[in-house]
């Protein structure tokens, strides 16, 4: 039982319960004592009254008699001589004929077990020199045949349950808040809380409840004010970059063949920042969700062809090549130009890190169930892979699994960071495995849309925003 709702309503109701039935045997227990040894002082004197009544007057007085003592004193009597005959003529039941007997009737009942018994037997000689036997059903309680409290029982039951159950919801309610809150904030909307208006005071969980909200509200301040420092930064950069390319391209006009190795490196650096800036611009944008570009269908099929035909004649200088398998053709809603930037990204990071002279297997497929259809695409290439521990870290922001190798392949942590950002834009996810054979394969899973969407009855797409460098 994992639900802390359940725990605390069956334990404090199972506790209710219990209380409530002990707290009835007890008292019933203890006054059924007090009402038989009342009986215990005045039985002697019925016995020999009815004795005597029926060897005076007969068997109609005796019955006139032991009906008079159940009226008045709620006890059920019957009269037996030696031989085991009731003599007062009445039926006798069954109970009575094994008292005589001398054997006492089994509890029926749950609280039977723990009172005393109200069968009593009672044997007496007259002075006639006969023997007699009465036998006594004392009278139950509040608690026994006709006076069984059933239904209070019940609805003392139904009601310390009704309480603990509001008792366990007040005490539940804000953690099942915080524990939504707390998967909205991990899940990357910054503006879950687990407060609400006119909520309850200064108690511990209360008080917890305010600790995240306030964590929670400094989370996004911090996350915003740092997304909006990288888009300023990195639309301040361009403008001296701008410059500087300016200054490259004439100092080429201005120096002779002597400077050219030297210029050729810093046009490759200055390049090589501008698309870092770019990237840096993407990351900023798709962290705010804020994102001017327009959707349409995409048929995936032709987006990855012209991926792979594009990576594998660059992959031709480290004698690599890149394999691509169109299983089934899949359209989906979105961005094409971020969609194409987050495969290709996968794809040029295949190409990267796969040993030479290998191949990197590109496919597509659809995913076999209709209920949740989803185009599946997986990059699959013959590197090193990556240590177990940090296959979810290669999509953070930056992280580069050996300094070395980043910068010996010009990589700066951004291409599988854009391609997580862009595929969650677009309602899918990403992940990364390390193959059994060696290598590493990317995952990419996307929801679909019917292959004939009727494009004419999509909304019209706003024109796309393009960044210029200032």
């Amino acid at each position: 039982m994992r639900s802390l709702f359940l725990k605390i309503f069956l334990s404090y109701w199972v506790a209710q319960a219990l209380f409530l039935v002990l707290a009835i045997i007890v008292t019933i227990t203890l006054r059924q004592r007090g009402e038989f040894a009342a009986w215990e002082a005045r039985q002697n004197a019925v016995l020999g009254e009815a004795v005597q009544t029926y060897e005076r007057a007969g068997q109609a007085e005796l019955r006139r008699y032991l009906e008079e003592v159940r009226d008045s004193q709620h006890v059920r009597a019957f009269l037996f001589n030696e031989q085991g005959q009731e003599l007062s003529g009445r039926p006798v039941p069954h109970w009575a004929e094994s008292v005589a007997r001398g054997v006492a009737p089994r509890p029926h009942d749950l609280w039977q077990w723990f009172a005393p018994s109200p069968f009593q037997r009672r044997t007496l000689t007259a002075s006639s020199g006969r023997h007699y036997i009465m036998v006594v059903m004392l009278p139950p309680g509040p608690i026994g045949p006709g006076g069984i409290p059933g239904m209070g029982i019940l609805i003392g039951i139904v009601s310390s349950g009704l309480v603990c159950y509001l008792l366990a919801r007040y005490l539940t309610s804000p953690i099942i808040r915080l524990r939504g809150a707390t998967q909205k904030l991990a899940a990357g909307d910054l503006s879950a809380r687990a407060g609400k208006p006119g909520s309850r005071g200064g108690d511990e969980i209360a008080e917890l409840v305010r600790d995240f909200d306030v964590m929670a509200e400094r989370l996004e301040t911090s996350v915003k004010a740092q997304g909006r420092l990288l888009n300023d930064i990195s639309h301040e950069l361009r403008s001296p970059l701008a410059r500087l390319n300016v200054a490259l391209a004439l100092a080429r006009q201005r120096t002779g063949p002597e400077a050219e190795s030297a210029l050729d490196r810093m046009d490759l650096e200055a390049n090589r920042l501008n698309d870092l800036i770019g990237e840096l611009l993407t990351i900023a944008r798709l962290e705010s969700g804020d994102d001017s570009r327009h959707t349409s269908p995409i048929h995936l099929a032709e987006m990855i062809q012209q991926i792979c035909d594009d990576a594998d004649f660059e992959a031709q200088g480290r004698n690599c090549h890149v394999n691509c398998v169109i299983h089934e053709d899949a359209m989906i809603m979105g961005s094409p130009t971020l969609l194409h930037s987050a495969i290709e990204n996968v794809v040029r990071n295949g190409t990267r890190y796969t040993r030479e002279g290998t191949i990197v297997e590109v496919s597509l497929e659809k995913s076999a169930s209709p209920a949740q259809p989803e185009a599946i695409i997986r990059v699959a290439d013959s590197g090193p892979g990556v240590p177990q521990e940090s296959l979810d870290k290669i999509f953070r922001p930056f992280y580069r699994i050996d300094d070395a190798r980043g910068r010996q392949t010009g990589g700066v942590g951004l291409g599988l960071a854009i391609t997580d950002r862009v595929v969650s834009l677009h309602g899918g996810t990403v992940r990364a495995m390390n193959r059994p054979e060696g290598g590493l394969l990317v995952e990419i899973r996307l929801p679909t849309i019917p292959v004939q969407h009727d494009i004419a009855a999509l909304k019209p797409a706003a024109p796309e925003i393009k960044e210029h460098a200032t």
